[in-house]
Formats: C-alpha cells, sequence, structure tokens
C-alpha cells in the first residue's frame, strides 16, 4: 500500500511540473505574440496624407498641440480637476504629454483660466486664445470642452469634431490642427473610433456649412487642411480611424 501511494504521489508530481512547464512555455509564446504586435512608434515629426473629402485634406501627424504649424490649433480637455494633466498615471507623463507641454508654452495659463473658471470645459464650450508671436505654432488656439471626464464616450468626438470645424470657418482660418488630448489627460480612449468620430464631425459640419453658402446664408474660406495630431505610439492607429471615417463617405 506504501507503494501505491508513493507511486500515486511520483505521478501527481510528474503531472504538476508538465503542467507548469506547458503554462510557461504558452505565456512566452503568449508573450512573443504580443511583442510582435507591438506597434512601432512613429518620430515626431512623421506627417502623412489619408486621403481627403469633399477637398478638404486629412493629414496625420505626430506632433505635440504647442509646437503643430497651423492657422488655428484645436485642443480638448475636460472640466478641471486639480492636477488632471500633471498626475502620472492616469495622465500620460510629462515628457510624452501635450497638454503639459502646452500649459508650459502658455507660461501655465492653461491651467490658470482652467482653475479659476475663466473657461470650465464644460461639454462643447470653447475659448479661444491668441498669444504673441512664436509662443505657439499656431496663430490661435481654440479649447474645446469635453464636460466630466467620468461621462466620456467616444461618440461625443462626433459633435467636438463639429464644433471645431464651425468654429475655425467663423475664425475664417483655411487649416487646422486638431488635438483630443485624451490620453494625455489620462482617459484610455480606443484611438481609431476617436479620430473616425472626429473627422465625421468636422465633415459633416463643413458640408452643412457648404448647404449655407449654396443658399446664400454663410460667408468663408473653404478649408483645406486638417491636422489630426497624434502620438508617437498611436499614429498608425488613429491614421486606420481617419481612413475608415474617409471611405465612409466616399461609399
Amino acid at each position: 500500500m506504501k507503494n501505491q501511494k508513493l507511486s500515486f504521489i511520483k505521478a501527481v508530481t510528474l503531472q504538476t511540473l508538465w503542467m507548469v512547464f506547458f503554462a510557461a512555455g504558452s505565456m512566452a509564446t503568449f508573450a512573443q505574440t504580443v511583442s510582435t504586435k507591438t506597434t512601432q512608434a512613429s518620430p515626431v515629426g512623421t506627417s502623412k496624407e489619408w486621403g481627403s473629402v469633399d477637398g478638404v485634406s486629412l493629414i496625420g501627424l505626430v506632433q505635440g498641440p504647442s509646437a503643430a504649424v497651423a492657422d488655428l490649433q484645436i485642443a480638448c480637455v475636460f472640466e478641471y480637476t486639480e492636477g488632471d494633466i500633471f498626475n502620472s498615471p492616469p495622465a500620460l507623463p510629462a515628457a510624452l504629454n501635450g497638454l503639459v507641454h502646452l500649459d508650459e508654452a502658455l507660461k501655465g495659463q492653461l491651467t490658470e483660466i482652467r482653475k479659476t473658471g475663466k473657461f470650465d470645459g464644460h461639454f462643447l464650450e470653447t475659448f479661444l486664445i491668441t498669444p504673441d508671436e512664436k509662443v505657439l505654432g499656431a496663430k490661435k488656439l481654440l479649447l474645446i470642452g469635453l464636460g466630466n471626464r467620468n461621462n466620456f464616450n467616444e461618440d461625443i468626438m462626433v459633435a467636438v469634431g463639429a464644433i471645431a470645424a464651425r468654429e475655425a470657418l467663423k475664425l475664417g482660418v483655411t487649416n487646422i490642427a486638431f488635438a483630443s488630448d485624451l490620453k494625455d489627460a489620462g482617459i484610455d480612449s480606443k484611438t481609431a473610433v476617436v479620430s473616425g468620430n472626429v473627422v465625421k464631425g468636422i465633415i459633416n459640419e463643413y458640408r452643412t456649412q457648404n448647404g449655407l453658402k449654396t443658399q446664400k446664408l454663410a460667408q468663408f474660406k473653404p478649408l483645406k487642411k486638417v491636422y489630426l495630431l497624434a502620438g508617437p505610439s498611436f499614429f498608425e492607429t488613429a491614421g486606420n480611424g481617419i481612413k475608415e471615417a474617409i471611405t465612409a463617405f466616399k461609399n
């Protein structure tokens, strides 16, 4: 009986070791697969035209909102909470955080106007800043509110894109740079969905305004270029969403 018990224990031990070995091998294979599929970061300054709709070129650009060169830079921010763009995590580290760089370029005024309630960041609220030359890459900065961060979902970016286009046309600019800045603010959003929704909002509003222009109910310069900013690790993913939106408009 004793020998039978010893044999049984040895069998269980060998089986357990085999299972551990198999599991470890499987995890290694999984890790290799994940590593293989990891998107390679695109260098800062990388630019690519993903396509165009109604004469508007939709261009992906790896750049922060403080440095992108455009007639109008658009940046999105949530309602203010203490240190929201600086606390990492969930916000991106300072070196990769476009909102932090924007605040630094403005000498802390982005935080100041939010903290003091000059701009509350309510959903679709806008705030225009026209800094001195060379403070930013863009001539003007438009902040668009995203509301309460706890209520965020990717669908609201369609409306945000529409407001961006409407305000750009009012300001008479022909090119804009758009930064969602969601990951900078610590929101784990679906990059492709967000970028696609922004494009949908911009083009839908542009078509609406062109319809009014045809009926002599609106006057504006044609919008020629939209630079959609993305971080180095999200450039290609954002591009996939932009291309899907472009295809949908052309079908």
